[in-house]
């Protein structure tokens, strides 16, 4: 079981949806961060894929979702990956399987 967070930067109003939890397939989503894009991008990480698919097993070696790059990193859960403003949790959540 999951939830789907969402965090908003106190000084851009950056907003970014993250995961908490595992999902269905036992998988966890990692928020990474990317500074080419200045995106937070959620990653699929173990689970029942990575049974079939060995490079789901961590998060290193991974690219950017939106750009693809590989300088991306596991995002710091408070640093807005636009300004470097702070960013909160706003207190709303989803469920999410």
């Amino acid at each position: 079981m999951a939830w789907k967070r969402k965090y908003r930067c106190n000084s851009c109003g950056y907003v970014a949806e993250v995961y908490d939890g595992r999902g269905l397939f036992r998988q966890q989503i990692t928020a990474m961060s990317c500074p080419d894009c200045k995106t937070i991008q959620n990653l699929v990480v173990g689970g029942i894929i990575a049974d079939v698919a060995p490079s789901y097993r961590s998060e290193v070696g991974r690219l950017c979702l939106q750009c693809g790059s590989d300088h991306i990193r596991i995002w710091d859960m408070k640093t807005c990956p636009q300004c470097q403003g702070i960013m909160e949790d706003t207190g709303e959540k989803e469920f999410w399987t």
